[in-house]
């Protein structure tokens, strides 16, 4: 996993062209009968990276982490991936936020392929912010707002 410096979206950049890029295995059992990784899986394996991603964040940031809920998953194939491109490498951003959600990005490659090659995968999630206890959305504070921003390919690509 590596914070990264610049790039823009779905264009074949190398792992620099994103704020965070997490390394994840691809298991047997993530495999179908085609020998692909299933679908299923491939939110599964996102899920890890963006698991990474969140954590490395810290405590300051625990508030928006564990109160963040997956409401829309979007994934675009480009290429097939099999166990033997295995450890994936996927590309995290934020795409956008607004005052009860953000969206994250992704852009998967196998191991094996060339840096800025076209994405074997395209995907987002888009993430909502609840209050936990009271089981309503909340707004992002500011400094989760600025948090979020100084994720965005947007500004890491004007470093």
């Amino acid at each position: 996993m590596n914070a990264a410096k610049a790039g823009l979206e779905d264009v074949g950049l190398d792992d620099s062209a994103y704020p965070f890029v997490a390394e994840v295995g691809i298991r047997w059992s993530d495999m179908d009968a085609f020998g692909h990784v299933n679908h299923a899986r491939m939110v599964t394996l996102m899920e890890e990276a963006r698991i990474a991603w969140l954590l490395s964040a810290g405590e300051e940031y625990a508030p928006l982490i564990t109160s963040a809920m997956i409401v829309h998953v979007d994934i675009r194939y480009q290429a097939q991936l099999r166990h033997d491109d295995s450890p994936l490498r996927i590309g995290m951003w934020i795409k956008n936020f607004r005052s009860v959600d953000f969206t994250i990005g992704y852009e998967i490659r196998g191991a094996h392929a060339d840096p800025v090659s076209r994405p074997a995968c395209v995907a987002s999630t888009q993430m909502a912010v609840v209050d936990v206890e009271k089981h309503t959305l909340r707004r992002l504070s500011p400094g989760e707002k600025d948090y979020l921003k100084a994720w965005s390919r947007r500004l890491v690509a004007s470093r």
